[in-house]
């Protein structure tokens, strides 16, 4: 972001499968690259100059490159050696490779630039602008016309710029610059100037302004030119950075006041529905203006990191920059720098939205974010975007200061094509749970591809290669809400484990997520599912595996969380009874935040638990403008003091809290339950199911931002605390977009001390196989088991069976078992599970020394698949219930000739070990 003045010359939802799908956007099916989208984000070889570039242009298939650079090189790994290359390169747009059209730019004194470009009507003539003075040894004065066909300088055109022109364009008779100059031909045209397109005579354009000229742009009918810059003036009226002239005059025709003094105008570019320019400012405007074609403004991006260049193409506005805050827009807060954007040039219903601050918000950004970096010279990134045919591939050329592209390096020039999509989006991270007997909640934190913003999901159950839902959901790099399905085809008591993969439309699919288990329960979770009853829309029950995602549990489930600075997982117990678990703060940096932007309504509850013996305090939950930088605007939110006291507080123009009285403390290292609510009737505080304080207060401050729990800033707040992070654990935090009322808090502290369902899930200590085919062989040690009867396999599996934990009976048993890789390792025979009467060890045992086995099947699988499937079987509760407590042994027999091969406990694939899910409750 910067302002110069008196610059000289070196300047949705598609589903197939059981269950439902929750939280999603309905999309249509996507084509090779998300439309409107033109061009992929990865980047091709391209040969890359040693310096900056500056401008670019195309015609007939080249690609034509000015800066400051004396050589370019092939792209790394690439064929060919170093080329001379004096501040210009013509560039095959297909291949990137250099052409045989070779000029340079020079001046005597001092360093030769080209900054400027422009390619004349018929794609005959190239017009280039600058600060230099010869090319290829013909003397020219800053501008010069270069005869596409012969590359070769005209020498009849020779006007006199006596310092930098900064951009060019031209119509089939009239060529116009913008630049430093204050005269041309020795006649005062200040800043912008107009030439005879084949001779270079000056016209009588006059357009003269107080500061550099920087961009131009012919109306649509040829009557007007749109002049950009850093002027304050133009002709002696006031218009900043922005105005249009009368295109053989100069008068001028509209001026701007809009425009903040601190910026200036870079770019500006047309298509048939209007105007589009790029600013950069420093503490001012830094986006980009659409103009409509009667000059007047329709939108106004204000995302803040020095735009560079606007390039429109079929619907879609193209932009370089460093753009690092949206939060204008109500997208990404400040923080990592986009370089690349693409945005609709208008809106997709035809309707402007209602105007914020006073200028109507830009379109959505799309699915489009190549990387790049600042790079050399002053650290912009890209500067100059074009696009050039290739036959049928169209492509887009980047040209600036950077030297990283996708990470990889890349100076100052790359090219995307408008086919050949190869990136695959990034691997899902998954959850799962379950709170009632018939259902399982997936969850996954959606991909992020780089040039595809509708992806398909494959969700994946025990292990099968068959998917057995689909399921299709919008993402951007800065907005990744989580995606959800309901598996509801599960049996009470069972374990089931999944998997996600994420897929483009060119077919590039991620790697399989992390698998993620749950154990379905034989009763309704009564904590959870009041939670979820009661309408949270955002529920973090801390439960996940994996970092960063924190899964939302709610019914509508799409505001997922970020982990930042790695808090401490699985922590035990947790706030609620049975299998939940929390998550650890350190009190220093650590937290959680939502990953997408919203507001919140009038009428809200915040929930949670927390545990800590902390002195120094700390925020439990808030909102807040950034995401992992500390928010400069902040309210709606909980926090402790140094004492252990809990405040609540709103900022509706001044700071409102409610707190707990001074001996109210709960910084006791026990678990204490807080809710805080806001609506119609004002604000209300409870600790432990019990009302703390309440005022009158109904406003808070009306930001748009992200939830945090665990830290952000407290500064100016009553009683503030040593620190804004909280040290300690937290539990089960929920939002709801309403208010709870007093006894729907006391419930849900009630049902989080009551008894719930444990599982305990039991590996087998041992196992072994017999075959009849080998009488006398033990397979003990085998890694992998086998169940036949003609001719007899039979396989043996004993359990360490647990004690039912004081209080509770066992409710269900299940057998887990996994097929293994070989061809037909499933079974279409039904294979039966029974009690092993006889006695049996693993390095003993052979077909001659088999067990005796019982003849009352436990549980039954009707047939196992192929693909290294993981199944479950129920097995019989009252005959479990009878061994709890002791070792135990069944067999797994068959009566038909189709073999089943599954994975001992010998073995390390993921969930392979044969084990037993065993479900405990109250009596």
């Amino acid at each position: 972001m910067r302002r110069s003045r008196g610059l000289t010359a070196a300047l949705a939802l598609s589903l197939a499968g059981a269950g439902t799908a929750i939280g999603l956007v309905l999309i249509p099916e996507a084509s090779a690259i998300t439309q409107p989208v033109a061009f992929t984000a990865d980047d091709l070889p391209t040969w890359q100059p040693n310096g900056i570039v500056w401008a670019m242009a195309e015609a007939n298939g080249t690609v034509f490159a000015g800066g400051t650079f004396s050589a370019v090189r092939p792209p790394a790994g690439g064929a060919g050696a170093e080329q001379e290359a004096v501040n210009f390169v013509a560039l095959d747009a297909a291949t990137g490779a250099p052409t045989a059209c070779k000029l340079s730019f020079t001046i005597g004194d001092g360093s030769a630039t080209v900054r400027a470009l422009t390619v004349s009507k018929d794609k005959k003539t190239l017009y280039a602008g600058g600060y230099f003075a010869a090319v290829n040894g013909t003397p020219v004065n800053s501008v010069a016309a270069i005869d596409i066909a012969t590359c070769t300088p005209k020498a009849s055109f020779h006007p006199k710029f006596p310092s930098t022109v900064r951009a060019l364009t031209a119509t089939d008779t009239t060529l116009y610059a913008a630049g430093d100059f204050s005269t041309v031909e020795g006649a005062t045209r200040e800043r912008f100037a107009a030439v005879d397109a084949t001779s270079g005579a000056l016209k009588p354009f006059v357009a003269n302004a107080d500061d550099p000229g920087r961009a131009l742009q012919l109306s649509n009918d040829g009557k007007n030119i749109l002049l950009g810059g850093d002027f304050f003036t133009v002709n002696g009226s006031q218009s900043h950075a922005l105005v249009v002239v009368n295109a053989t005059t100069g008068a001028v025709t509209k001026t701007y006041g809009t425009i903040p003094s601190m910026s200036v105008i870079k770019s500006i570019q047309a298509d048939a529905t209007g105007y589009y320019t790029g600013a950069e400012g420093t503490g001012g405007f830094d986006g980009r203006v659409a103009l409509a074609t009667d000059f007047n403004e329709k939108w106004r991006d204000q995302c803040l990191g020095a735009t560079q260049f606007v390039l429109p193409y079929d619907g879609v506005l193209y932009s370089s920059s460093h753009a690092h805050n949206c939060t204008s827009e109500g997208q990404y807060p400040d923080g990592k720098r986009h370089f690349l954007l693409a945005q609709l040039t208008d809106w997709g219903n035809g309707q402007a939205p209602a105007p914020v601050g006073g200028f109507v918000r830009s379109p959505a950004k799309l699915g489009w974010h190549p990387t790049a970096n600042d790079g050399i010279g002053e650290g912009i990134g890209p500067r100059v975007m074009a696009i050039a045919d290739g036959g049928a591939t169209k492509y887009m050329w980047v040209g600036g200061e950077f030297t990283l592209i996708n990470g990889k390096a890349q100076q100052s020039l790359t090219r995307f094509a408008s086919t050949g999509d190869v990136g695959a989006p990034t691997t899902p991270v998954a959850s799962v749970s379950s709170v009632k007997p018939d259902e399982v909640q997936v969850r996954w934190r959606t991909s992020y591809d780089a040039d595809d913003s509708k992806l398909t999901y494959r969700i994946y159950r025990n292990g099968s290669a068959t998917p057995i839902a689909t399921v299709s959901a919008n993402s951007l790099e800065w907005l990744r809400q989580q995606a959800s399905w309901t598996d509801s085809t599960v049996k009470a008591g069972a374990s089931y484990s999944y998997r996600v993969t994420a897929t483009d439309a060119a077919g590039n699919t991620s790697a399989l997520s992390a698998t993620v288990s749950v154990s379905v329960p034989t009763a309704v979770s009564a904590y959870p599912n009041q939670v979820r009853e009661d309408g949270a829309n955002l529920y973090w029950r801390y439960d996940d595996v994996v970092s960063p995602y924190v899964a939302d549990s709610s019914v509508s489930g799409n505001t997922s969380g970020i982990q930042l600075n790695a808090p401490a997982l699985r922590q035990t117990p947790g706030a609620v009874t049975g299998a939940s678990t929390a998550m650890g703060f350190n009190g220093t940096s650590q937290q959680v935040y939502s990953d997408h932007r919203q507001t919140v309504g009038s009428s809200y509850t915040l929930e949670t638990w927390f545990k800590t013996n902390t002195t120094r305090g700390g925020k439990l939950i808030g909102f807040g403008t950034n995401q992992d930088r500390t928010s400069n605007l902040y309210d709606k939110h909980l926090y402790m003091t140094n004492t252990g006291r809990i405040f609540f507080g709103v900022n509706p123009g001044s700071t409102k809290t409610l707190s707990t009285g001074l001996l109210d403390t709960y910084n006791d290292n026990k678990w204490h339950h807080v809710v805080a609510t806001q609506g119609p009737s004002g604000m209300a505080l409870y600790v432990d199911g019990k009302a703390k304080d309440s005022s009158n207060v109904t406003g808070s401050q009306a930001i748009e931002g992200y939830w945090h729990v665990g830290g952000d800033n407290l500064a100016a707040w009553p009683s503030r605390p040593t620190s804004n992070f909280f040290a300690g654990q937290i539990d089960e935090t929920a939002v709801y977009p309403k208010v709870l009322t007093e006894a729907q808090v006391k419930n849900h502290y009630n049902l989080a001390k009551a008894a719930t369902d444990t599982v305990s899930k039991v590996t087998a200590t041992e196992d072994t196989y017999i075959n009849q085919g080998a009488p006398s062989t033990a397979y003990g040690t085998s890694a992998s088991l086998a169940v036949r009867g003609t001719a007899a396999y039979e396989t043996y599996l004993r359990f360490d069976i647990p004690a039912a934990p004081a209080g509770t009976v066992l409710k269900s048993a299940s057998l887990q078992v996994k097929t293994t890789t070989v061809a037909g390792a499933g079974t279409a025979d039904t294979v039966s599970v029974v009690p092993v009467t006889g006695t049996w060890s693993g390095a003993g045992t052979t077909f001659k020394s088999k067990p005796t086995l019982g003849t009352t099947p436990l549980g039954t699988f009707a047939g196992l698949p192929d693909g290294t499937a993981v199944q479950s079987t129920p097995l019989d509760t009252a005959a479990i219930s009878a061994v709890l407590g002791s070792s135990y042994s069944v067999g797994l027999t068959s009566t038909g000739s189709d073999p089943l091969w599954i994975w001992s406990s010998e073995s390390t694939a993921v969930d392979a070990k044969p084990q037993l899910t065993l479900t405990f409750g109250a009596k």
